[in-house]
Formats: structure tokens, sequence, C-alpha cells
């Protein structure tokens, strides 16, 4: 058979040259004997000569082409597929030749069934189709189970499948039907066991290229194709890549495709040839080659292409190392013992793509475009509220696609039902609209190819179809062309930009392939009227990280990103695309572009961009733009996706960059490289709104003028305020993260004024109002959790901003959401008042009640109502010990008040140089931290006090007075003497008489006064008379106090020394209001110190890596950090702008400064921080962060193995076996910086000491990778596993934020946590962030802040400061009360120590 299309003309036999009844009535007479002898398996064959044999084939041949209305066809067809099995095994029923020269015979047979497949008129017969899959069946069974068949009747047999698929799939109008998909599926599968058994010709090859070229209208071809080439990569790629590369799952039927005994040196050839049989899928759209496609074939071809893209999508993320797998079920041609799928779509592996059935789509069903998925999941649905949802049919049950050897004996060759003979493809109706599903693309493998070589086999292909009918741009009818043609071009184009953005770090790309692909982007982004809306989302679905990956010259395509990224995410209702798109993923995608786009103009300035436009190259014809102008409009899209989002995670992501992008913004203002900017917002492409209404977003122009950054920062204080009090208000995920960034926003140093912050503040009340408000129903743990958050964040304002509290309307309304956490309600609703003792204590809960009460602490440090004497706090410090200790423990009087703060009283004497007066030193220990008062009553107001030493009373010396005892007549007037003159105005009768309105009661205390004067005076005057003498002396004062009992002043004051206070409440475990502790029992000293180093700010920690490239085990990761040679500079500096070093065991006072960094480094790369040392620490007013970078050194000498050093550093403080009391937990007072205490033992490892004095609710690692693939082959597991006392669970609390630096002077940010919470995402760094240096350790700090936040805020064995110092507290009252009696109580008072 030569190379072109053959003619059609099958084997003609002899009798065609009779009449036709007479060819008709010799072959039923030959054919029933024939038949009826291979039904009994005793009979023998009738034939014994080449002679007969050759006559009957004659007649056999003529009855294959009779007409199907009798039984002859079907006779003939079982005679020949019985004689097909003389090369599988032999049978007495088969005639003596053919069983000794099988080969020569079924080549033959095989000519002459060819016959059965030419076109008819009854072909769309039930019965027809059913003969065609009977000769197929066995001639698949014949190829598969012969193993004595020669090289030319495997030519033969080749030829044959060949000739038939033509026969069917080339005429225009071919009605095939089902038949079509069997013949292909036989024809492909049977090619590929030749290449196991006997590899095809090159001649074979070429011919089956071109005869397939005219096959490609039919939906048959590129469906089975895809289906084999993908089985075949999957073999090609363990082969190639060996068995570490990630398998490319398939179907199982489809694996089976693949001959078990192919030999590993013809997979590749096997797989280049068979890739390249379909030819460009390109050449479906030009005009030459569909002339002799009928019309209504042509309406398919855009989907044919697109299935064509799909197959190379397909193997393009095999080849990336992206696992794929498609579970849908498979169905049969019903009673065909054969598998093949109807839905057109099965044959390729799943790809998420939703579909709705119909007669059409079971031929060829909704195509898609989607980003893969990992995994074996199976595919995921589009977005129910966006894409119509799915109707199913009914299929037939599955069944094994293997093939069993043929039985064509008269029991087994039934009539088979086949379908419906109605062809689907005649359909007119147009195609459906497609649909986009974009589930989260997994990362690629490590170990995947290079992007050169991709585009080696694919770029071609790939190329072609991205730019497919652009040339024509000038002609009518373009736009709706482009439209039909758009399914393929967004395929090709989503696949390109997958293959560009998995370059890896160190990787080079033919600049050829990079302006192609630049070419591409520039023309499919161009957003026109006439723009394919689905080309636009898969380029934006897959270039998340296009940005971020160190491409040459990508910072080219930035003005038509920034445009694309408008059209979507300014506007709210995305009609364009919600036919055929998730909304939520596509604006997800668009969304993470915009992440890696914002620090760019800020980076790079007042660099220009020139971009050529409308492919002209005239002087005249492009654009220079500085990367500075594009700050507005992208701001602008930023604004706008905030107002327009609707997705909870979507809205956090936005959250995150506009605090990344505010603290970048100040910290160039701050710098003095801020440029001036010329644009105003009138020039954005789309106005943003703060809110839904007509207020437009600032009202302002945009300038950065000398305080840029205050105007962007109050822009987003007021829109994130808005929002939180508006419409995010019962999203509980969005209201973390907002507060979480208004926290963030209060440390940004910007010059605004007062208002806005008391504004910020003031939104932050009247969130936790509305919260605390809502009914009981809804009231859960995750809203609690906001109002805790809440609460930490006016915390944070409060303390970044103390002149707040100066403004007496924020201090109130602060007090007042104090009240209404602890209480449950404010004293104050409306017009009416309500005093404490009316009100029910019922607060929200128990955790919001705490939280209030250290918000309410808070509000006391910040307005200075701890008023601290000295450095230290404890007792041992004020009476000049050199620590604290039971002696100085003795001196001090220990209560107890509401069993949650401890008093240590001392009462100090006067001495010399003292002014004289009671005086008592406080030591108060509570949930929110160690303070000391010092306290002296005086007699005078302050500013009228005489410092100079006075005694109170005057001692007088000497005689006696002359006029002592002299009597002098005074009489004692109460109001001056004009009183009585002056007439009385009504205002006078206001004020009653002391004898009007007097109850009984007061009377009779009157009268009773009255008899004791007159009694008095009774007997003053019989003194006189008597004549008595009456001895008088001078009066002198008493003797001066010293001992004033300042601890029963103090506490009576305070109003504890009542019945009510003492009184045993009765209740099991609860002591009264006021107790004293017993100092004197044992331990109790030892309680204290552990008390005071249980720090009452939140204490966070934090581990830092390097890894070098390639790097995979812990032990040269852990090596880096020894030589300061081994890694970057830009390393070092990210480590000294993460906190100041600090000597381990020691307060931040008590280490270097910061201008010290460099001489504590030393020749180190960072190991020095490791704890043996020193750390690194960063402390504010709340938070306490250390920073420790474990290295494999040891501060020790000993023998112990290094290994179990190397990774003690992830060990918990439960695991390493010390206690939060533990003497080793060196945690600080917010107020205090304490003698330093005693380091660790020498003999203790660095990390060990480091991972038990840092009291660390989550482990959080931070990972500098150089490249960024290596975050895959992170062996965090070898590190949990070398701990020994990890378990699954507690790995899950590992947060890892990996930071890649990029050639463009960013970083490229990837965090892993912890997926199973309903509020897993963390704020600011989240991954796809592009952050830069300036701001790089700011984020990473509120990350690690909030991400420990967040862990508090899920898991119950995670209190919060004050809470586990509240019960250490509890713990020691219950412990040490002293349960003496109340006189005993009072009597011990009034005793010295």
């Amino acid at each position: 058979m030569d190379q072109s299309p053959p003619s059609g003309q099958g084997h003609v036999s002899v009798l065609s040259c009779f009449p036709p009844s007479v060819g008709r009535d010799v072959a039923i007479a030959v054919v029933k004997p024939l038949r009826a002898g291979m039904g009994n398996p005793n009979s023998h064959s009738l034939l014994y000569t080449d002679r007969q044999v050759r006559w009957t084939m004659e007649v056999l041949c003529y009855g294959l082409t009779l007409p199907l209305e009798g039984d002859t066809v079907r006779l003939c067809v079982d005679v020949y597929t019985d004689w097909l099995m003389a090369l599988v095994f032999q049978r007495d029923c088969i005639p003596p030749p053919i069983s000794r020269d099988p080969n020569l015979y079924i080549q033959k047979i095989l000519q002459h069934l060819y016959s059965l497949f030419l076109p008819r008129s009854d072909q769309v017969s039930p019965v027809y189709q059913s003969l065609c899959q009977q000769v197929l069946y066995a001639v698949k069974t014949l190829a598969k189970e012969s193993a004595t068949m020669s090289r030319d009747t495997w030519e033969s047999l080749l030829h044959f499948l060949l000739r038939i698929n033509h026969a069917m799939l080339a005429p225009a109008n071919s009605a095939a039907g089902g038949v079509a998909h069997l013949s292909m599926a036989v024809l492909l599968e049977v090619w590929l066991l030749s290449c196991c058994r006997c590899f095809p010709s090159r001649s074979l090859w070429q011919t089956c290229r071109q005869m397939l070229s005219g096959w490609r209208h039919q939906p048959a071809v590129v469906e089975q194709w895809s289906r084999v080439v993908t089985a075949l990569t999957s073999r090609f790629l363990l082969l190639t890549f060996g068995p570490s590369f990630p398998r490319f799952k398939v179907p199982e039927e489809d694996a089976a495709l693949i001959p078990a005994d192919l030999e590993d040196y013809r997979v590749p050839e096997t797989w280049f040839r068979f890739l390249h049989m379909f030819g460009n899928p390109v050449d479906l759209s030009h005009p030459a080659d569909v002339e002799s496609i009928p019309s209504n074939h042509k309406d398919w071809l855009p989907n044919i292409f697109f299935r064509a893209m799909r197959g190379v999508s397909t193997l393009v993320d095999a080849f990336l190392g992206v696992n794929v797998v498609n579970k849908e079920p498979t169905e049969l041609l019903p009673n065909t013992g054969l598998m093949a799928r109807t839905n057109f779509r099965d044959r390729l592996p799943s790809f998420g793509v939703a579909v709705t059935k119909s007669p059409f789509k079971d031929r060829l069903p909704s195509y898609g475009i989607s980003r893969p998925r990992s995994g074996s999941a199976p595919p995921t649905p589009v977005n129910i509220l966006s894409v119509p949802s799915a109707t199913s049919t009914t299929t037939t049950p599955s069944h094994n696609s293997r093939l069993k050897p043929v039985n064509v004996s008269k029991a087994t060759t039934k009539p088979l039902t086949i379908l419906s003979s109605t062809h689907h493809w005649k359909s007119n109706s147009p195609p459906s609209t497609p649909s986009l599903c974009s589930s989260p693309r997994p990362s690629p493998s490590p170990l995947r190819c290079n992007v050169d070589s991709l585009l080696h086999l694919f770029g071609f292909w790939l190329f072609d179809a991205a730019l497919i009918h652009k040339d024509s741009a000038s002609q009518d009818g373009v736009s709706a062309m482009s439209e039909r043609w758009g399914p393929g071009r967004a395929e090709a184009c989503g696949t390109l930009c997958r293959i560009f953005t998995c370059k890896k770090t160190a990787e080079d790309i033919l600049p050829v392939y990079l302006a192609r692909f630049y070419l591409v982007l520039l023309q499919d982004l161009q957003v026109w009227e006439g723009a394919c809306p689905s080309v636009l989302a898969s380029i934006l679905l897959n270039s998340t990280c296009l940005f971020s990956c160190d491409l040459p010259g990508v910072n080219l395509l930035l003005p038509s990103f920034v445009s694309a990224l408008e059209n979507v995410l300014l506007s709210r209702e995305l009609l364009r695309f919600k036919s055929f798109v998730s909304l939520v993923d596509l604006r997800q995608s668009s969304i993470q572009v915009l992440l890696s786009l914002l620090p760019l103009p800020l980076q790079f300035g007042s660099v220009r961009s020139e971009v050529l436009l409308d492919k002209q190259i005239s002087g005249n014809d492009f654009t220079a733009t500085s990367f500075l102008s594009l700050k507005p409009r992208l701001f602008s899209v930023l604004v706008g996706a905030l107002q327009t989002e609707t997705d909870a995670s979507n809205t956090q992501v936005i959250l995150a960059a506009m605090l990344n992008l505010v603290q970048d913004s100040a910290l160039v203002q701050a710098a003095g490289h801020t440029q001036q900017e010329t644009e105003s917002w009138p020039g954005v492409a789309r106005r943003t709104r703060w809110t839904s209404d007509t207020s437009e977003i600032s009202g302002t122009r945009w300038t950065t003028g000398t305080n840029a950054a205050g105007v962007l920062w109050v822009q987003v204080v007021r829109l994130l305020t808005q929002c939180l009090t508006a419409q995010w208000k019962n999203e509980p995920a969005v209201c973390l993260s907002a507060l979480e960034v208004l926290g963030g926003l209060a440390k940004i140093e910007v010059e605004v004024e007062d208002a806005e912050r008391k504004g910020a503040v003031s939104s932050v009340c009247s969130h936790i109002v509305y919260q605390c408000s809502r009914p009981p129903p809804l009231h859960t743990r995750d809203l609690h959790s906001v109002i805790v958050t809440a609460f930490h964040c006016l915390n944070v304002w409060l303390t970044q901003h103390p002149t707040l509290l100066n403004y007496q309307d924020c201090l109130l309304e602060v007090l007042e959401i104090v009240e209404l956490g602890i209480s449950g309600n404010k004293s104050r609703q409306g017009q009416e008042e309500r005093c404490k003792e009316d009100k029910e204590l019922n607060p929200a809960s128990h955790r919001v009640k705490e939280a209030a009460e250290a918000t309410l602490s808070c509000v006391m440090q910040v307005s200075e109502g701890f008023m601290s004497v000295g450095d230290s706090p404890n007792e041992g410090a004020l009476i000049g010990c050199s620590g604290m200790n039971d002696i100085g423990v003795k001196k001090f009087r220990y209560f107890a008040v509401d069993s949650s703060v401890i008093l240590a009283m001392q009462e100090e004497h006067s001495g010399p140089g003292q002014a004289l007066g009671p005086s008592l030193t406080v030591v108060i220990r509570g949930p929110s931290g160690c303070h000391t008062w010092a306290l002296q009553l005086h007699l005078q107001p302050r500013d009228g006090r005489i410092h100079a030493q006075k005694t109170p009373i005057p001692d007088h010396h000497g005689v006696v007075q002359e006029d002592s005892g002299i009597r002098c007549g005074i009489k004692h007037q109460l109001f001056p003497e004009n009183t009585d003159r002056v007439l009385p105005v009504k205002a006078d009768l206001s004020i009653p008489a002391l004898n009007e309105e007097v109850s009984e009661e007061v009377l009779q205390q009157l009268e009773h006064l009255r008899a004791a004067l007159r009694r008095q005076r009774q007997i003053e005057a019989w003194l006189q008379v008597s004549g008595c003498p009456i001895v008088t002396t001078t009066c002198k004062p008493p003797p001066s106090v010293s001992n004033f009992q300042t601890s029963r002043l103090f506490l009576s004051n305070l109003g504890f020394l009542t019945p009510e206070t003492l009184k045993d409440p009765g209740t099991s475990g609860v002591p009264a209001q006021l107790v004293s502790l017993d100092s004197s029992i044992p331990g109790f000293s030892e309680e204290l110190r552990c008390l005071d180093r249980l720090s009452s700010r939140t204490c966070d920690s934090a581990f830092i890596f390097y890894v070098k490239a390639g790097q995979r085990t812990p032990a040269e990761i852990l090596r880096n950090v020894e030589s300061r040679c081994k890694v970057p500079s830009h390393f070092l500096d990210f480590l000294s702008s993460l906190g100041r070093p600090v000597k381990a065991g020691q307060h931040q006072k008590s280490g270097v400064s910061a201008r010290e960094f460099s001489a504590v480094l030393g020749d180190s790369g960072g190991g020095v921080f490791n704890g043996e040392k020193f750390v690194l620490k960063f402390t504010d007013a709340l938070t306490e962060m250390t920073f420790i970078v474990p290295s494999s050194s040891s501060s020790s000498s000993s023998s112990s193995s290094s290994s179990s050093y190397t990774f003690h550093w992830l060990k918990s403080r439960e695991e390493t076996g010390s206690s939060p009391e533990s003497p080793s937990n060196p945690q600080l007072s917010p107020d205090f910086s304490p003698q330093p205490t005693t380091s660790p033992d020498e003999d203790m490892k660095s990390c060990c000491f480091a991972s038990s004095f840092i009291n660390s609710e989550c482990k959080v690692l931070i990972v500098w990778v150089e490249h960024f693939e290596d975050i895959e082959s992170f062996p965090l597991s070898e590190l949990l596993s070398e701990t020994k006392t990890q378990t699954p669970k507690r790995a899950l609390n590992v947060q890892l934020i990996f930071v890649h630096p990029l050639k463009t002077g960013l970083y490229r940010i990837c965090y892993r946590g912890n997926t199973t919470s309903k509020v897993s995402m963390v704020v600011p760094l989240v991954s796809g962030s592009v952050v830069s240096k300036r701001s790089l350790a700011f984020l990473v700090r509120e990350t690690v802040i909030n991400c420990c936040h967040r862990r508090r805020l899920e898991s119950d064995s995670a209190p919060p400061p004050y809470v586990r110092r509240r019960h250490v507290i509890s713990d020691i009252i219950l412990r040490y009360r002293n349960r003496s009696s109340e006189p005993a109580f009072y009597s011990a008072l009034f005793h010295d120590l």
C-alpha cells in the first residue's frame, strides 16, 4: 500500500461477475454449512485442500458485500473471525490448509474483511455496527494473543486497521457512530502491540501520520490519541526520571494499553512517534485543511482543537511533576465486552471540569480550562454559584477492559445490541460555553526538566495555538472567530504560563523563547471589546508567580497586567467571565498577581519601561512610563478589589497586601527616598470608592509631597474600619485578619493627626460592642476569639500611642468597653445609669472577661497608674539583698486579694532625715505583671509640705504660765452679727432647720446628748462652789508614734478590713476575698521566684535556618551558619533587623547594643545566636520575641553525640522536662529588669536551653532558601523524627515561613501553615507575597506574632500569659494561705514582724 490515502476499493470476488441473485444464493449455500460445523465441537472442517479454501474465501468475500437483511453477512463474519484464531490456537473446525500456513491465509482474510467496512446504505444499522465491533474485537485478540505472527502479517494487520479507519473516519458524511471510537482505539492499541513485538517500519509510521491528519475532524481521533499518549508518557517519565519523580497517574484501563513486555529502549521512540502522530493541532484552523469537511463538522473543529490542546497541556503537567489522576467512571459500548468511553473527555485525566451531559456531550462534552490538581483527588466541580449544576444520564456499568479470548462458536456469536444509530455529531446546536475551573495549583517537582526542554518538545504547537487567528485582527468577524477558537488558545496560553513560571532559580531560558512568550502575552492581554475573556482568564489563572520567578525582562509586561487586573478586580459582577469560570478562583489568582506587582514601583522608582503597542516600531508608537507612575493604579486596584471582594480568603490576602504596601511606603518616606508623583486619582483607569455609596475614595489627589505615607495610612485605616463595622462584622476569619492588620498599622510610624487614631480606636470599640450584643445562639468560640483579638488590638493601639488616653472621650470609651467585657453590660445605657452594685456579672465568656481585664491593666500602665521604684520588683532587691531568699521574704507581710493578686508589704520605720509619717512599700503581683508601690501618709497637701524635719506638735518646756487655769468669758458666735439684720429670701427656706423633720430616733439621741451636757455643767459648778483647790498644769503633747501598722492602714483604706471580705464564702477551694499567706512554709520564696520569671508579655519564638542550593539533610543546613563566608550579607542584614543581640538568659537591657551586632557576630554566619551565648530578641510593651539560629556547634565538651543536640532545638518545654515555673525559664516582667539569673548548666546544649526558656506555644520556622524549588525538599520530617518525641499531631503545630531572595532585590514568600484550622490564614505574610528588604523584618515579626496569637486562640492548652499567671497565683494562694481565725488575723496586723 502506498502512502497516499487508499481509494476505498476492497477485494473483488469472482461472484461479482454473476447476477446478484446467483452470488447471493451461492454465498448462502456455502456459508451455512461452514457456520453449522463451527458450532459442533466434534465436527471437522469440510475443506481440506488449498483450492477448496481459496474458492470458499472468494464466496465469503462476496457474502460480506451483501445487504444486511438476512444472516449471510453475519455468518460470513462468524466464519472469518473464527478462522482468524488460527494464529492463536488450533481447532478441528479450522481448515487444515489454514492451520498449516495461518499467516498467508490471515493476510487474505484481512483483505476480504475490509469489504465489510466500506460505506453502505445501511451503515447506521445496529446490526452492522455489531458486526464491525465483532471484527475489531477478533483483530485485537489476534494481535494480543498470537505468538507466531510474522512481520508480513503484522504489516497486513496494521494496513487493514488503517484502511478501515480511513473508510469510516475520512468521508465527509461518515456516520460510523460509536464504531469510530472503537476502531480508533483498536488501531492504536494494536499499533502499540506491534511496537513491542514487531516494530513498524518508517514508511508505515509516515503512512499512519499522513492518514491520521485526514481524520482529525473526528472526535474519536483526538480522544483516543490523547488516551494513548498520556499512558505512554507515564511510562516514559518513569524510565527517564526514575522512581523519585512524581508518578504521572493515569486510569488503570489506559495504563493497561501499554504492553508490559515493551522494552525500555523502545519506549522513547514509541512515545515520540505517537506524540507527533496527530500533527500540529493548529492545522485544524487552516482553511486549506478543512475545505473538504462538511459545515456541520466544521462547527466542532474548535472543540476538537481545544481537546488536542488539553492533551498537550496534560503532557506538560506530567513533565513538570504535577500529579493528575482521573477517577471518573468509564462506560462500555453496551454488550460488546470492550471498554469504550462515550464521554469524550474521559479519555483524558481529570482536570476538574464540570460537565452537563446531553446527547451531543456524550460524544464531546463541554470543555474547560483548568489548572491541574495534585495527587489522586477526584475532580472538583466548579463553583455552583457561577456555573449551572450538572445533570447526569444513566450509564452502563463499568467493565474490565482486558479482552478475553474469542469464542466464535454458535453459542457465543449472538447479535449485539448497540447504541442508537442517531449520529450525535450531526446536531446543529452550537457548542456549549466552556467552563473554567481552577483549583489551587500543586507545586512542581524539584526534579522537573528545564523550561527549554519542554519548549523544544511542545513550544512550536503552543506558540502557534496561542496566536491563532491573531494575524487576521483587521478582518470582519474575527471577534466571533476568536471567541470560537478561544478555549484552545486559552489552554495554550495557560500552558505556556505554567511552563515559564516553573523556571528554576538558577535556570536560563533561551532569549528567543522569552521573546515569543512576551509577545504572546502582550497580544492576548490587550483589553478591548473584541478580546477573548477566556484567554485573559487563563493567563491570570496560571501566572500567579510570573513576576516572582526572576524571568529576564518580565517587567515589560507590567502595564499589560495592570490593565488586565483592573478589568477583573474592579468589576463586581464580572459578567464576561461568569458563564465559564469560578469568579472566586479568578479573583484569587488575580490577587496573587497583584501581590507580586505592589512592591515594584517603590523598588525601581523612576526607572522607565518602554512597551511597544500595536506591533509598530516607529518612534511615536510606544509609551515610556516609570514604575513609580503605576503606584496610583496599583493602589486603586487594591482598594477596588477589597470593595468588590466577597470571598473571605481573598479578602484576607488583600488585607495582608495593604499592610505590606503602607509599611513599605512609610519606610521609603522615612529614608528620604520618596519620589515626586505627578499622577492623580482622576488619571486612574477606573475610580474606586470607599463604600458602595457615592463618596469617592478620598476626594483628594494622589500625591506624595512630604507626607504621602501618612495620607496612604489614613486612607487604608478609614477603609478597614468602615468595612470592619459594616460588611465584615459577620465574618470571623476576615475580622481576625482585619484586626491583626489594624494592629500592624498602629505600629507604623507616620505623621497623622490624633483624630485619625482616635477614630480607629473608636471603630474597634464599636466592633466589640456589636459582637458582644449578638444573640446567645450566635456566641461561638470563633466569635469570642474575634472579641479577644479586638481587645488585643486595642492594647496595641494604646501602647503604641499612649497620648490617646489624654483625650477624655477616648479614655471614657475604652473604659466602657472594658466594663462591657468584664461585666457583660455597660453602666450607662442611654439616659439610664446603673451602679456597679446593681449590675449582674455576666460576661460574654471567661476568655472575653480575661481579655478585658488585660486591656484595663494596659490602660493603667500606659496612663502611669502603676508607679514603680527602682529597677527590681522582688523583695530581695528592696531590702538590699543580692537576690530573693527566705530572709527577705520574712520581712514582708503577704496577702491575697480576690484569688488573683498577691500583695507583699514592707512597713518602713522613720529614720533620721525622713519626714515623720507612716510609709509602706508594696510589691503587687497580678496577672498583668509585677509592680511596686511606695506609699507615705501626709497630713498636708503635696504642695504645702515643708521638706525640713518638723515635729507635728511642738514640745514646750519651762514653768507653768501665769494665765493657765483662768477662764475667760467668751461668747461663741456661730454666724456674723449682721446676719440677723438681713431679710431672708425664699432660697434661705430651702435648707430646713435642725429641729424640723427629725425622726423619733434622732430626737431621742438629741435628748440624751442634752442630758449629758446638763450633768457636766452641774459637776463643774459644784467644784467652783465647794472651794476645792484646782491644780492646773501645762498640757504636753504625747510622744511621737513610730509604729503605725501601715499594712493595716493600707488595707483599711482600700476597704478590705471588713467582716464581708474576711468571711469564708463556704465554697470548697474558694478562699475569702482577703486572706493572709504564710511565708514561713518551705518553698514559698521559690514559688514567688517562678512567678516573677513568668512574663506578662506574650513570649514568642522563632527558629531561623539558611538552606543553600540543593541541600537536603539537616546536618548540611545547620552547618551553614557556622561561618560568615557560607552565607550572603543580606541574610546577616536580615538577622540584624529582626532584633538585638542579647546574652542568653538575660533581658534586652542587659545585652549588647544594636551597633555591636557585628562585634557579637564575629566570623559566625549567625550560629552565634543559637542560644548558647546569644539570641536575637525583640521586645515591645506587649510582646517579647526571641529568634534562635540553630547550629551544629555545642558549648559542651561532653562526649554526648552531636545528633542529640543537633535536633534538640525543636523540643517543646514539656518534651525537655521543664515546667513554666522552672528556674531555667527566665521570663521577664514588662516593667522591670531583674538581676541577671544564673546561666544554665554548662552541660546543657544551647538549643535545649533556648527552647526551654522561650515559652513557645507554636513552633515557627523561618527558612531562608537560595533556590525556591528546595522548599519541596526541606527536611522537616527528618528534623521532627530526630526529636523522638514528636507525633503527627505535634507536627501540625509547626509553621514555616520560607524567604527566597530575588535578583530584583525583593523577597518571595512561601507560607506553609496549619490547614486544619477554620481560620488558618495568617497575615501579613501569605504565600505569593513579594516584599522589599526594608519591610521584611517587620512583616516577619508581625506574622510570627499573629501566628502564635492564632494558636493561643484555638487551643485551650496554650492560654495567654495573663491567664497563665492567674493560674499560678491561684495555686500559690491555695497552697500557702493562712487558715487562722478572724481575731488572729486582726491581732497579727498589730504585731511587728
